[in-house]
C-alpha cells in the first residue's frame, strides 16, 4: 500500500482550489489563459507526486506530457468528436482552443518545478 504524501497532497490541493478561483473569477487575457496553464501543470505534478514517489524530474515529465495531451486534445477538437462541446465542465477542465502560448506556459510551470526541486535538494557532500 502507497503513503500519501502530504506535503505535495496540500500544494495540490491548494493549487486546485487557486485554480477554480482563476476559472471562476478572472476574466483577462494573462491571468486566466497563461497563469491558469502555467498552474495546471505545477498541480499535476503535485498530485502525482503526492502519490508517486519517483524523481522530481520523472514527475515532471508525466506532468508535462499529460499537459501537452490535453493541449493535443483541444488541437483535434476531442471535445466535438465526443459531443461535448457543449459541456460547461467537460470546456473548463479539457478547454476548447489550442494555443502554443498555453503549450510555452505548460513547459514554464514544468521548468519552475524542476528549478524548485532543485533549489530545495541540500548540497551534496563536498560540493562546497
Amino acid at each position: 500500500m502507497r503513503r500519501l504524501r502530504g506535503t505535495y497532497a496540500g500544494l495540490a490541493a491548494g493549487l486546485l482550489a487557486l485554480e477554480i478561483l482563476i476559472a471562476r473569477f478572472a476574466h483577462d487575457r494573462l491571468i486566466r489563459p497563461y497563469a491558469g496553464d502555467f498552474l495546471a501543470t505545477i498541480f499535476l505534478y503535485c498530485l502525482l507526486k503526492s502519490a508517486w514517489p519517483a524523481p522530481a524530474r520523472r514527475v515532471a515529465l508525466a506532468a508535462l506530457l499529460v499537459s501537452y495531451a490535453l493541449e493535443g486534445a483541444q488541437l483535434v477538437h476531442l471535445l466535438a468528436w465526443l459531443g461535448w462541446q457543449h459541456v460547461r465542465v467537460a470546456r473548463l477542465v479539457l478547454g476548447s482552443q489550442f494555443a502554443w502560448g498555453d503549450v510555452l506556459a505548460y513547459t514554464l510551470g514544468a521548468a519552475a518545478v524542476l528549478g524548485l526541486e532543485h533549489a530545495r535538494r541540500p548540497p551534496a557532500p563536498g560540493s562546497e
